[in-house]
């Protein structure tokens, strides 16, 4: 936070002016977790079997604010990147003289700096007309960037990175069905895991605008803390067809709890739930993504930065940055069916939630595959039909200890 002495903040590596405008402390983590995925892009682009590696690193932070994350890139990611370009954009074009005073600490690197205060839209616009790429876009937008992301994408290079995010959070989480449909071209239904509902929408967006285009993508990570939806993806040449099956519907069941998903290249009729029939209608949400939303190649990557000491990064990651690492790696998010342990108590009559670890355990023990979410605290991912889930809840007692038939 600014200290009494002055109006400066200081983050990382970074000491700058936030200005007057709009200003988050509170989302340090999506910073830390940024800056480390471009620290490990400029690992990657050494490589000469990409078709980038002949040219210098380029970053885009196409709504800068007040620009700390474009300068934690510069003095945090880009140090082994000489000559890298740092393009910094805002709207507003009187935040321009504060942009360029707390991105003159990046002259002396040996950087490229540019900053402007076009729109977004005529950014990107003109970045196409250009025919100008980055490797690394950066995305922070104030409510629904779905409008953005074709023209974003056109502006990432093959194997580049576009880190998106959202502040819409009643679209995408069944609390706008207009706005979803408006939006997202997606039905968004209420659904126990909301957050999660609504990363799966938003990479659906961005999957179905990159086969537009003919290219694919790779969703890297994705997370969220209940306000703001966050989305790394790396943009590939081609869509193979086993990514095209990741596009799909998600029902729940709001008598049983049940969930059910389906790809859209394989759509058919739902299953019968638990209900007694004549079941209640179920809530359906999609198109959206149903394939992983981590990873974990990439993230152990990160986790590997973030304890290698490199002095750039060494300060870089606060606590809850290292703790929101942990659990995204822990959890690759390739089963979309989740459900809060709480729901599941109160399902089975029960006092309290089963104990999460041992329903975990207990489901594997079946062969089923289960795991903790990284998304949304306290909650339950699997493949199991919904009455195993049940029973082996009903089965574990509240110190995690199997009960006896």
């Amino acid at each position: 936070m600014p200290t009494a002495a002055d109006d400066h903040y200081c983050e990382g590596a970074a000491r700058l002016q936030v200005g007057d405008g709009f200003f988050r402390p509170d989302s340090r983590p999506a910073r830390d977790l940024g800056v480390l995925l471009l620290a490990d892009l400029v690992q990657r682009h050494a490589r000469p079997d990409l078709a980038s590696a002949s040219e210098p690193v380029a970053v885009l932070d196409a709504m800068a604010g007040c620009g700390i994350r474009a300068l934690r890139y510069g003095l945090e990611a880009l140090v082994h990147a000489p000559g890298a370009l740092v393009w910094v954009n805002d709207a507003d074009p009187d935040r321009l003289p504060l942009l360029q005073r707390n991105l003159a600490a990046l002259a002396p690197l040996g950087l490229q700096v540019q900053a402007g205060c076009q729109t977004a839209q005529q950014l990107l616009a003109g970045c196409l007309l250009q025919r100008r790429r980055f490797d690394f876009l950066d995305l922070d937008a104030f409510g629904c960037p779905s409008a953005l992301v074709p023209l974003a994408l056109e502006a990432v290079r093959l194997d580049g990175l576009l880190y998106v995010a959202s502040t819409d959070g009643r679209s995408p989480t069944g609390h706008d069905r207009s706005g979803a449909v408006r939006r997202l071209g997606a039905a968004a239904r209420a659904h126990p895991a909301s957050w999660e509902l609504a990363l799966r929408l938003q990479i659906g967006v961005i999957a179905r605008a990159a086969w537009a285009q003919g290219r694919s993508i790779e969703p890297v990570l994705s997370f969220s803390e209940g306000r703001t939806f966050r989305t790394a993806v790396r943009l590939k040449r081609h869509a193979a067809g086993s990514e095209l099956a990741q596009l799909g519907l998600l029902a729940h069941c709001h008598g049983c709890g049940d969930q059910q998903v389906q790809s859209l290249l394989q759509l058919r009729q739902w299953q019968p739930c638990l209900c007694s029939p004549p079941s209640p209608p179920l809530a359906i949400s999609g198109p959206l993504w149903i394939g992983p939303l981590q990873h974990q190649p990439t993230l152990e990557r990160l986790q590997g930065l973030a304890d290698a000491g490199d002095p750039a990064l060494g300060t870089s990651l606060v606590t809850e940055s290292r703790r929101l690492l942990g659990r995204l790696s822990a959890d690759p998010g390739d089963l979309p069916r989740c459900w809060p342990t709480s729901s599941i108590g109160r399902r089975l009559g029960r006092g309290g939630a089963p104990p999460l670890q041992a329903l975990v355990a207990q489901l594997q023990q079946q062969g089923f595959r289960a795991g903790i979410s990284g998304v949304m605290p306290g909650q339950l991912r699997s493949d199991a039909p919904w009455s195993e889930i049940l029973q082996s809840a009903a089965g574990v007692g509240s110190d995690g200890v199997r009960a006896a038939k």
